[in-house]
């Protein structure tokens, strides 16, 4: 698809499909996940890919019994790793190989300040990995809906639930999101029916200055509906 027809046309969906998504799909989606921007390109990502039917009874389990993680045949646990040191050996290593930094003296200019963050407590880790992670997840639904995959993000879950069901260290993991995978559904009224409502660019931008619009009315030509 052309890249307006992909964020246009997308859909949080419930309803799937009974096909399984086959390895090398997967696989080429989160390909494509892993160019997401992160600060200091730090990549804090970690994604728990869910494809066995008991796994993903498991993770319904503590996302509240919501039917559609295990509808889908791919649920994914989006994880931020909360120190932010993790990879940057790596990153730093690559920046100066390739000319983003001029010698070893600037590059360790840059790590002392990723330890500085690395040192920060521990909220405001969970925030910054947040904010990175959250970008890799819009890769994750518009790379997959390029694909004719269709997704749901999901918040909904007890995290302290989920990271002892998985045995996942929460001392260095956050988990940020889940995210349902699948064909859609040829029924699917997620796809089928009428965009959602979506707020005007006039409302949402606002050049120079914030002057917040105060808009309690959908437009008469929109179905009040909520967001999806």
């Amino acid at each position: 698809m052309e890249f307006s027809e992909v964020v246009e046309s997308r859909r949080s969906v419930h309803q799937y499909a009974d096909e399984a998504l086959d390895e090398e799909t997967i696989e080429g989606i989160f390909g494509r996940v892993r160019h997401s921007p992160s600060s200091y390109n730090l990549q804090p990502w970690e994604f728990l890919v869910l494809t066995e039917d008991e796994n993903r009874e498991r993770l319904r389990s503590v996302a509240y019994d919501q039917e559609h993680v295990t509808d889908a045949p791919v649920a994914v646990v989006v994880l931020g790793n909360k120190d932010p040191s993790a990879h940057a050996d790596a990153v730093l290593d690559d920046w100066v190989n390739k000319g983003y930094l001029p010698n070893e003296k600037a590059r360790d200019a840059v790590m002392e300040s990723i330890d500085g963050m690395a040192a920060l407590p521990e909220e405001e880790r969970r925030i910054w990995t947040v904010r990175s992670t959250t970008l890799a997840v819009s890769a994750l639904m518009n790379a997959a809906w390029d694909e004719g995959v269709a997704t749901c993000p999901m918040g909904g879950f007890d995290a302290e639930a989920l990271v002892e069901e998985f045995d996942i260290d929460a001392e260095q993991y956050e988990p940020v999101m889940l995210v349902t995978m699948g064909y859609p559904d040829e029924d699917a009224a997620d796809v089928a029916n009428e965009r959602k409502f979506r707020r005007p660019v006039d409302e949402i931008v606002h050049f120079d200055e914030f002057d917040p619009v105060d808009s309690t009315q959908l437009p008469e030509e929109t179905p009040a509906s909520a967001d999806d």
